[in-house]
């Protein structure tokens, strides 16, 4: 063994070969002197790859800093389902509540295919350009098989993601403890507390989501287009009710003449219902996300209807009733979890469902089985 460098030499190396045997030693040296700290190498390693573990006061102090990253990471244990992360995330929301509120709310719904994302982008750059700091909270549909969501709004809104003023969180709507009831609204506050003043949720248009995202904003856009059916099918009655203004996207070239006749279509119908914002009177409007004509109208529009509401009272109150419905809503997810994930409960429901798919218990005896399950589990009755 070599004193110097602790490796074998063999017997067979000449003399005459001390070139390779230096070689050879250099190259054992080296791999000699580093293996003994090559596990501890490995784990430096991979703690500096592993961001480092923030308190609630680091959060706080992030998002109240616009650190991006901070930011990021604040939504991310919002959105997360892991029960350990969420005591931590309500505190964060907590904390930053004071510094909330101050951004105008709106939301965009309207069928697939009629432009919303594109007019997110062209409405948040025009905005981030005036000087304004815009953030996107994109509902995501997650997948009733998988939870999986594809969560690609970012690469639809490529130009607005890149803005410095901008900020584009896509969020999956699946989920427990609220799902985007809860994840949507917390994130929404994150994004007021990092001082964005103004906040556009997309939702897909096609499900419950558009209620759920009219009672956590100010102002609701429902977008259509022109030239896809029925026109005035294209949206349900239930979601045109809800619309403080529709706007009929997509009206430029051939088809202008055809997006001018689609609105006064909807004028028409809007003239008949109940207004979905006391003393606002909701109307239909044109557009072009591609060109940009009519964008700056839009948001005149929503600016008018801003001031109209808070001089009256109108805004404050209904933001005070979101909260209500927040509480409510939350308060039932919280029951159906525990119901749900009670251990007393699930085997004998499960039991009882087995029976339903099996034919030999009607659903209406079904009922009245699982809730004498859950009455006697929680003890309703003596």
């Amino acid at each position: 063994m070599s004193e110097k460098y602790g490796i074998y030499k063999p017997e067979w190396i000449d003399e005459d070969k001390k070139q390779d045997r230096k070689y050879a030693s250099f190259v054992m040296t080296g791999i000699e002197e580093k293996d003994p700290l090559a596990h501890r190498t490995a784990e430096h390693a991979a703690a500096q790859a592993r961001p480092p573990k923030l308190t609630v006061d680091d959060y706080v102090r992030g998002v109240l800093n616009r650190d991006r990253m901070i930011m990021s990471r604040a939504i991310t244990m919002v959105e997360s389902n892991a029960p350990r992360h969420f005591d931590l995330a309500q505190e964060i929301v907590q904390q930053l509540l004071p510094y909330t509120g101050k951004a105008l709310r709106v939301g965009v719904t309207g069928v697939p295919g009629a432009g919303k994302s594109t007019l997110i982008e062209t409405l948040g750059t025009m905005l981030c350009e005036d000087g304004h700091r815009v953030a996107v909270l994109a509902v995501d549909p997650s997948s009733s098989v998988s939870r999986g969501s594809i969560l690609g709004d970012k690469t639809r809104m490529e130009n607005l993601s890149k803005h410095p003023n901008a900020f584009v969180r896509p969020s999956p709507s699946g989920g427990t403890l609220g799902g985007v009831t809860r994840k949507s609204r917390e994130t929404l506050l994150i994004c007021e507390a990092a001082g964005y003043d103004v906040v556009l949720v997309e939702t897909v248009g096609v499900g419950q989501s558009e209620t759920t995202v009219r009672s956590m904003v100010d102002f609701f856009l429902a977008v259509v287009i022109t030239g896809a059916g029925d026109d005035l099918q294209g949206l349900k009655k239930g979601i045109i009710e809800l619309a403080d203004a529709i706007l009929v996207n997509k009206a430029d070239g051939d088809n202008k003449q055809k997006a001018l006749t689609t609105r006064a279509e909807y004028n028409q119908i809007l003239h008949y219902l109940r207004p979905a914002t006391e003393g606002w009177t909701s109307r239909a409007y044109t557009a072009s996300a591609y060109t940009g004509e009519g964008v700056r109208e839009l948001w005149q529009v929503i600016l008018d209807f801003a001031a109209q509401m808070r001089g009256s009272g109108v805004l404050e109150e209904r933001r005070r009733r979101q909260n209500l419905t927040w509480v409510r809503g939350m308060t039932d997810d919280y029951f159906r979890n525990l119901l749900y994930h009670n251990p007393d409960i699930m085997g004998p429901r499960e039991e009882i469902e087995t029976r339903v798919l099996a034919g030999s218990m009607s659903p209406t005896k079904a009922l009245t089985e699982i809730i004498k399950v859950i009455e006697s589990a929680l003890k309703l009755k003596e």
